[in-house]
């Protein structure tokens, strides 16, 4: 009788742990639901351009016909509204499709793990401008520094700034330099970037323009416009 009740406990503490282990697991799944689209926001300083191309045409299109077939990245923001991490093309075609809502993926992420899944996600693009790059890389870079900052004294910032350029580099398939290269086009005046944009001004040249002051670049840009 003893051991029979013995057995019991036991069994009875396991399916409580098993429990807990399931609820804890369940709650951490992302859950895919319909968001009505005057409630999610944009990605603040979203690098990556939404372009009303022919390519936008046929996302109408696809959207008119069968909906978003693959969901947003949302995440929750502290007054109840969701901010954009990806789909901002779909957001876009599905409010020139007339619809109300859009299928997200909704997600628990800090600022820095949101910016690091928007930069990934959008470096999946077919085309991706020199500004867009630039930007995203800086912004995914100072992210990552965060994210590996220590609070003790023994840390050493340019060991943790090595580290997350190597990390980014073996994570996008650019060098290092390269890197830096693309971060310094952030440097440029609007007009000046626009121009590589816009390959009227050439990949190096440009990194080379953007250790001119604010000032120089705008006499060098009405110097270009004489010429």
């Amino acid at each position: 009788m003893a051991r029979s009740r013995e057995n019991k406990i036991e069994l009875t503490a396991y399916d409580d742990l098993f429990e807990t282990d399931e609820s804890r697991a369940e709650a951490n799944l992302s859950k895919i639901r319909e968001i009505p689209i005057a409630e999610i926001d944009e990605f603040p300083d979203h690098p990556f351009k939404v372009l009303m191309d022919e390519d936008m045409e046929q996302l109408v299109d696809s959207v008119r016909r069968s909906g978003v077939m693959t969901p947003a990245t949302v995440r929750q923001k502290e007054d109840g509204r969701y901010e954009l991490i990806s789909g901002h093309r779909r957001k876009k075609a599905c409010e020139l499709a007339g619809l109300e809502t859009l299928k997200c993926e909704v997600k628990e992420l800090t600022r820095d793990e949101a910016i690091i899944v928007m930069v990934e996600s959008n470096l999946q693009r077919t085309t991706i401008l020199p500004s867009e790059k630039a930007f995203a890389y800086k912004m995914r870079l100072e992210a990552m520094k965060r994210q590996g900052e220590r609070s003790d004294l023994t840390s050493s910032p340019v060991g943790t700034k090595l580290r997350s350029d190597a990390e980014l580099a073996e994570k996008v398939g650019e060098s290092r330099n390269q890197i830096q290269r693309y971060i310094r086009l952030t440097e440029l005046v609007p007009e000046i970037l626009q121009m590589v944009d816009e390959r009227q001004i050439a990949f190096r040249p440009a990194v080379e323009i953007s250790y001119l002051s604010e000032e120089h670049q705008y006499t060098l840009l009405e110097a270009m416009g004489y010429n």
